[in-house]
């Protein structure tokens, strides 16, 4: 399992034991190996997030912890996870740490996989505990997804298992600007879907404000999709056509002596026109930005403690 942590001391020591004790289950059933491991991601939390995470690795040895050198966003925390059970484990499971998404949810995600599913992706079935505004906003992010040609799955999150087979091809992708829950349906290999109900977060507070969604909406967008760059080009031919036929009124007018003062229409024109060129210099610029971003190819995220080494170096010592 792999849980990508920040800010989270309210609600990790009441939702890690749940975790443990789903792990144990599956094992009992036969589904999964008793080696399997409950693995934290420390995405920089400024509490004692990481604290907790090394005071449960020492309790039980299933419990194992990376803590990341600074905040990197939720999306390169679950990417570090990934990337490090890749070569330890025959699958992963990603979920969330709130306690939201339904771990019950495990038992058939593994169920898909031993049928012969290589991803799994967990979908929400309804939002009824959402508000209006929340379940409008969000479902519009995906249709909006869609449009733009993202091939995103309608209500998916980050909530997925994967196996080692598709993380193995994953690693071959080396961009720095990530959005997994679009990059995962590009990897290919056979998937499917399992169905749950979200909860209310159990603990704490959300950390996806209006403004976090937002952005991962616009990332998600600009690096999967080169659509608003066409759109661009076909508001500009737009408005060029429509530029070309008030030049020919302009001149018609002119030539039968009817022209009058202008100055409002002008001014409109003007504002119009100076806010459309505004704003596809700024959806350009973004798409520049993330080009000068990945040419740079710094890494996606770097870390810098695991409670496994702290347990060597005291068996050394």
């Amino acid at each position: 399992m792999i849980i990508p942590c920040y800010n989270e001391e309210s609600v990790l020591p009441i939702t890690a034991p749940m975790f443990l004790q789903k792990l144990e289950q599956l094992e009992k059933d036969g589904k999964i190996h008793e080696d399997s491991r409950i693995l934290f991601v420390n995405d920089g939390s400024k509490d004692r997030t990481w604290e907790i995470i090394k005071e449960l690795s020492e309790k039980d040895i299933r419990y194992q912890g990376i803590a990341q050198s600074r905040n990197r966003g939720h999306q390169n925390a679950v990417l570090a996870g990934l990337m490090e059970a890749k070569d330890q484990a025959d699958i992963t499971i990603s979920i969330d740490c709130d306690g939201q998404d339904d771990i019950n949810a495990m038992d058939k995600m593994v169920d898909a996989y031993l049928d012969g599913a290589e991803v799994v992706y967990g979908v929400r079935s309804k939002r009824d505990t959402d508000t209006f505004f929340k379940r409008f906003t969000a479902e519009s992010f995906y249709h909006l997804m869609n449009w733009m040609g993202a091939e995103v799955v309608f209500n998916h999150a980050d909530y997925r298992l994967v196996s080692s087979k598709v993380l193995e091809a994953f690693s071959d992708f080396k961009e720095v600007n990530i959005f997994l829950r679009g990059m995962f349906p590009l990897v290919g290999f056979k998937s499917t879907s399992v169905y749950y109900e979200r909860r209310e977060r159990i603990a704490g507070e959300s950390h996806y404000p209006l403004k976090k969604m937002l952005a991962l909406a616009f990332d998600g967008i600009t690096s999967l999709s080169i659509k608003p760059i066409r759109l661009i080009t076909g508001l500009g031919a737009v408005i060029s056509g429509l530029g070309f036929l008030a030049i020919i009124w302009a001149i018609v007018m002119q030539v039968l002596g009817h022209t009058v003062a202008g100055w409002a229409s002008l001014v409109c024109i003007v504002a119009f026109l100076g806010g459309i060129q505004l704003l596809s210099l700024g959806v350009i610029g973004e798409y520049i930005g993330k080009i000068y971003l990945e040419t740079k190819a710094r890494p996606r995220y770097i870390i810098s403690e695991r409670t496994s080494d702290e347990k060597r170096n005291r068996k050394e010592s």
